[in-house]
């Protein structure tokens, strides 16, 4: 991962972020509501917890038939997407609740799901931010040359396929939580001294690392195999669906907002300075999609509203709907894009497409 200092523009009028958020401030302020989670959040909260909790102990309790225990499986991995967008993404913001305690609680939400609040942190509050859409230093836009996610990243001709076996991959994501990247993300982190905060002491790290993944093991996969009576091998496999179908749905819900036609991929000059301002940045590099299908709103956990959630990740996404006219109406005033897809099989249709765009040989043109 490159290592230069970015720094965005400050050429850039910083009237459009100064308006904006003085009206957003204005909006929490004249309505006499938190900029946190409501209690639409917190019933949602629970229903996920359910969604991917409940099947568990049926699977664990009632000696089901395969064909329901993999219904189930699936229908943990919707859980386990669920309890990531809307819990353990809001809580690692800090925007789940007004009192830190919370935060951090639904934050730790994510060792549930294989994963780990330090690497997470990192990564996307951090890295995917500050840096968004920017090669080489955006670590959500890089997938170890498999993909080629932006027109910067080097080619390779196996590209010209990806259109068709990203999908595949995508469904690994959490899974590699599971099993490697967790530990590579943390040497790698720990190295280059980086942190969301105060930088934690290493061997405290490390150590949270190895009991939570030991544990997450011990729940689901050696106490199934010891209490059920089905072959190991079953255990591992619906261990993996459920992972799978999580990754398939937290990965495609993240490429509609990044890796798509209307979000551009910038690279900084020379010396690091980046052509916009942060704020206008991030109007660039992300793309809405679905606002108004109530069933997206409600399930994605406001990532279909990246704009609203890259200008404002203090705010909690349950109020993303409401901000959203606010931000488009601000960026129109100024001349300034907002970029959006109206339903999200139009967003899903322009990412592979960019896929198979970015797929082709660089300098080749259709004919």
């Amino acid at each position: 991962m490159e290592q230069t200092n970015i720094r965005f523009s400050r050429t850039d009028s910083p009237q459009f972020f100064r308006t904006l958020n003085k009206r957003v401030n204005a909006y929490f302020k004249e309505n006499g509501i938190k900029k946190t989670g409501n209690w639409k959040l917190y019933l949602k909260s629970a229903v996920m917890f359910s969604l991917f909790f409940t099947p568990y102990f049926l699977i664990m309790t009632l000696g089901l038939p395969n064909w329901a225990n993999l219904l189930l499986t699936i229908l943990m991995g919707i859980g386990m997407a669920g309890v990531g967008m809307n819990v353990m993404h809001d809580g690692n913001h800090g925007t789940f609740s007004s009192k830190s305690w919370v935060n951090k609680i639904m934050g730790s939400s994510i060792y549930i799901l294989a994963g780990n609040v330090y690497n997470w942190q990192v990564q996307h509050n951090v890295l995917h931010h500050t840096y968004t859409n920017i090669h080489e230093h955006d670590e959500d836009i890089e997938a170890k040359g498999l993909l080629r996610f932006s027109k910067h990243a080097k080619w390779h001709r196996f590209h010209r396929f990806q259109h068709y076996y990203s999908i595949f991959l995508y469904g690994l994501l959490t899974f590699n939580w599971a099993i490697t990247s967790d530990f590579l993300q943390m040497s790698r982190y720990t190295r280059r001294k980086l942190a969301y905060g105060k930088l934690p002491n290493p061997i405290v790290n490390w150590s949270v690392l190895v009991i939570t993944k030991l544990i997450y093991a011990t729940v689901w996969i050696i106490l199934p195999m010891l209490v059920l009576d089905i072959a190991w091998w079953k255990v591992l496999l619906g261990f993996f669906i459920m992972h799978y179908t999580a990754g398939v749905i937290l990965s495609v819900v993240f490429q509609l907002a990044h890796v798509v036609d209307h979000a551009d991929m910038p690279l900084p000059q020379k010396d690091g300075t980046m052509k916009n301002s942060w704020a206008i940045h991030q109007l660039k590099t992300t793309v809405n999609f679905g606002t108004r299908n109530r069933l997206v709103n409600w399930f994605t956990g406001g990532l279909n509203h990246q704009v609203e959630h890259h200008i404002f990740p203090n705010i909690s996404h349950i109020h993303y709907t409401k901000i959203a006219e606010i931000v488009k109406q601000t960026a129109r005033e100024f001349n300034l894009p907002y970029n959006e897809y109206k339903t999200t099989r139009k967003a899903i249709l322009s990412h592979f497409r960019h896929l198979k765009d970015l797929g082709r040989k660089p300098g080749y043109q259709l004919t």
